[in-house]
């Protein structure tokens, strides 16, 4: 097994690349590369945004720029440091990956690799090119990784731990056929902003981002809001405004016509500015290009609303409200330590060890 200070220095060295790549399709001038990395991510970015319509170049960029400021050797130390490795035993892990965003698994794949564990990967359909290019430059620097990594499109076998991440429906499933087996099943989740109405522009002009970046598919895009009553949504829709070349994407314009007609032959209420619309409603998952919003009569009532829905919630956008709160304009920028469902994977790879 190879050394955790051989396998950091690899995933910093993925870091590195991903900033050269980052600054490389940034340039104004974008010359033909010698690098023989560089030329090979372009392409397998390409191919990615080929292959899923959703994985636009401009938002499998922005994954990969927010990798690039975490995977460095002082942030990778400095997230292991926290934790006993002495005891290592190398396990297989069975990761299952959803695809809903661009490397939207790699946590899962850094927390296995760097615990010394194997990697069993099936990976989503909708994202099967960009982490196997990942894979292919880790095993470079560190050859002994090869046997630490395998791709699987068949029934999982030979584990002794899975990972799987997906919808309700499939977490079904998955407590089915893993339920024997340590396991973490990820259930859908959505994300919420607590507005007050003293947000000032930057503030709903960074929530913007929360909002659309990735198309809102992630579990970490906001898709409820929580207003006072009276709430003035003019506001709102002004900081939205600098959102609205979305539109122009082929699939997200499909979502928009087709939900806003489904709306309007039900007769709901909604309010819109010609790419987003905003709908009362008490569900925390909005269809694509939509938001729901649900009022609320005093933030002591909301707080005690969010704890019981807890299980429902991967984070919550705030503004001096509450503890666990995450800044306007930084769902999408989660540390090494935001994990998923607030659950500690590698303290759960270290137990499984």
């Amino acid at each position: 097994m190879t050394k955790l200070e051989d396998r950091i220095v690899a995933f910093s060295k993925l870091g590195a690349l991903f900033t050269d790549y980052c600054e490389y399709v940034n340039a104004e001038e974008q010359i033909k590369t010698t690098n023989k990395w560089i030329s090979e991510l372009h392409n397998a970015v390409q191919a990615a945004s080929l292959h899923n319509g959703w994985f636009t170049k401009e938002n499998i960029v922005f994954c990969l720029h927010s990798w690039s400021k975490l995977l460095t050797k002082k942030e990778l130390n400095n997230w292991f440091k926290t934790y006993d490795l002495k005891s290592l035993k190398t396990k297989c892990i069975a990761i299952i990956m959803a695809g809903n965003i661009p490397l939207v698994g790699f946590h899962d794949f850094l927390a296995t690799i760097l615990t010394g564990n194997s990697a069993l990967i099936k990976l989503s359909s909708n994202d099967k090119i960009l982490l196997p290019f990942v894979s292919s430059f880790l095993i470079e620097q560190v050859p002994s990784l090869a046997n630490s990594i395998v791709y699987t499109e068949g029934r999982l076998k030979n584990f002794d731990a899975v990972i799987a991440t997906g919808s309700n429906n499939t977490a079904r499933y998955f407590e089915h056929y893993f339920g024997k087996k340590p396991n973490i099943i990820r259930k859908s989740r959505n994300s919420v902003a607590v507005l007050t109405g003293n947000e000032s522009t930057e503030q709903l002009e960074n929530l913007s981002e929360d909002i659309f970046r990735y198309y809102g598919l992630g579990c970490r895009s906001v898709s409820k809001l929580f207003v006072p009553k009276g709430y003035d949504f003019d506001a709102f829709f002004k900081a939205m405004y600098q959102k609205q070349e979305i539109i122009h994407h082929i699939k997200y314009a499909n979502n928009y016509d087709y939900n806003k007609a489904v709306y309007l032959m039900s007769e709901f209420k909604i309010l819109e500015n010609g790419f987003l619309m905003i709908k009362e409603d008490p569900s925390y998952a909005s269809p694509i290009s939509s938001v729901f919003y649900e009022y609320y009569d005093s933030i002591e009532e909301l707080k005690k609303k969010l704890n019981i829905d807890k299980d429902k919630i991967q984070c919550v956008v705030s503004n001096g409200l509450l503890d666990d709160e995450v800044d306007f304009g930084q769902t999408q920028l989660p540390s090494l330590i935001d994990y998923a469902d607030n659950i500690d994977t590698v303290k759960f790879l270290l137990k499984t060890s």
